[in-house]
Parts: C-alpha cells; structure tokens; sequence
C-alpha cells in the first residue's frame, strides 16, 4: 500500500572525490544577445520562471542562479533561423502603423536559446531537473528513481518495514540541496536507512548522517526523491519529523510511505496513518508479472 500527503541523453556527473573523471557538458543555458529579438516566447515556456525581458536592452535574458538546466525552453520550442536585424527592422516599421509582428509562440525565431558548457558542480542541476537525462548513479530518469512502486520486483521493502519517499520542489518553485539536506540530517538522527540505489544518496558524504556533499549545497534543481526505510514501528517518529522539517524549508514537500501487505491483504499501517492523521489509499500492487 502506497499513502501521500503533502506537508508543504545520460549524464556522468563524476568528479574527483568520487574517484571519477571531470567532465564537462555542452549544458549553461544562455540566450544569444546578438540574435534575440525580445519576442517573450520563451519567457513563457520556462517552468522556473528564470527567463526574463530586459526593459532597457530589449532582449531575453536567463537568471543563472535560478535556472534548473531542464532544457525545456530549448527542446520545447521550434528554432528558426531568421535574420535578427531583418526582424528587428520589420517590427520596428510594423510598430509605427501600430502593427505587431509576432511568431507562433512555440518559436524561437532566430535560435537565440543556446547551450553553453556545463561544468562540476552545475552540471548536477541538468542530472536531477531533465526528464530525458539518465542518472549515472541508477541508470534511470528523470529524478532517477522508480520508489517503492516497484518494490515486487525490487524487494527494497521487507516485511515489518516502511519504506518512504520524501519529494522535494515542483516547476516554479524547485529546490536548493541545501534545504534536502536540512531534511535527510534530521531523518538521520531518528534511525533511518537512506536507500543506495538512489541520486540523492550517490550525493551523500556521510550517508549515517544524511551528509549531502559541500560543492553542491547551492545548486538548484527542479525536484528530488529521497527515499529510506524504517521498521514499521517508526513511521510516527518518521512523519512528525518531516512535518516539523518542511516548514522550515523554502520549498514545496511531499512524503509517501508504504510496506507490504499480509498474505490476508492487511497492513500495519492503516491504523499508524489514521492515527497521524493521514488520508491513503491501497495502490499499486503488481500481480507477479516482474522478474522471479
């Protein structure tokens, strides 16, 4: 059983103090000032909001710091090759007839969106917030984990245990390692087991103390899973914590947590979350099909 309740192309991000290579990506999202024309397609289209109008230059611009590396602005919108002084030239007639010349608002008329290179740590901001982007660490996509969900076949979860996934950011808000950090510390001091198949744990400095690595505390990104497990007797101790951590957080989060079934189809945890105060619903129970 599975409850939720809300409390408020691969890349390789190796790097020397994980006994990797430095690599370098073409990734740092920019817009090419000398091609811009300000026609504001691609403010709208940004699920950070970090794309903006300059008033005084008259060109689009990307707030660096809060640019998550998603790529959504340069996959999501058609690259025209057009000649950016011929269509200044032509909006600035069509404005004194007070005419608008305006592309479809999927275009970006002349290919000012461009990529730039990407390097350690920035390039883990592109690792957790690209939904096509494979994780080095779990070779899966997007946040880099399939949870509990898949715990049939995975086994992640035994039985007399909950295992727990604590969700952080959403497009438009989004979140700083740093505020994961503040959550997966004070779940370390309550006796939890943080998952090693899992991005956020391959981070990690001190996995007994929810460490998250120094170098990228500042980095940006759309969202992350944590997940861990407990003995079921320690969901309580488990959802008051995430509760009083998350307001302190500046971010949005979410926590679900679920455990296997009885072979009679009941569950240890219907009266926990009743007792917390938790709505759930049964879910997602596979009927055998994964592998033996």
């Amino acid at each position: 059983m599975l409850a939720w309740r809300r409390v408020s192309p691969r890349i390789k991000y190796s790097n020397p103090s994980f006994g990797g290579r430095r690599y370098t990506y073409l990734a740092f999202m920019r817009i090419d000032q000398q091609k811009c024309v300000a026609c504001g397609n691609c403010v709208a289209i940004c699920p950070m909001g970090a794309i903006s109008i300059d008033s005084v230059k008259n060109r689009a611009y990307v707030n660096a710091d809060e640019c998550v590396e998603c790529f959504t602005c340069f996959r999501g919108m058609s690259m025209e090759r057009l000649n950016p002084t011929l269509v200044r030239g032509i909006r600035r007639l069509l404005k004194v007839f007070r005419l608008r010349f305006d592309p479809e608002p999927d275009v970006c008329p002349t290919s000012a969106i461009t990529p730039d290179e990407l390097a350690w740590p920035r390039i883990v901001r592109r690792a957790f917030s690209d939904p096509i982007v494979t994780h080095e660490s779990t070779g899966v996509h997007g946040r880099g984990t399939e949870e509990v969900k898949t715990n049939d076949l995975t086994n992640r979860v035994g039985i007399g245990e909950a295992g727990y996934v604590v969700e952080f950011g959403r497009p438009g808000v989004g979140v700083r390692f740093r505020d994961i950090e503040k959550m997966t510390q004070a779940l370390a001091q309550v006796g939890i087991e943080f998952e090693p198949k899992n991005p956020v744990t391959h981070m990690m400095t001190d996995k007994k103390a929810g460490k998250i690595r120094d170098d990228i505390l500042n980095e940006k990104i759309l969202s992350a899973i944590v997940e861990f497990k407990t003995r079921i007797d320690n969901v309580p101790a488990v959802l008051r914590r995430v509760d009083e951590v998350s307001k302190t957080l500046d971010t949005v989060v979410a926590i679900g947590v679920a455990t296997r079934c009885d072979q009679s189809g009941g569950s240890a945890l219907d009266a926990i979350l009743n007792e917390e105060g938790f709505s759930f619903v049964r879910g997602k129970t596979n009927l055998g099909l994964g592998h033996a």
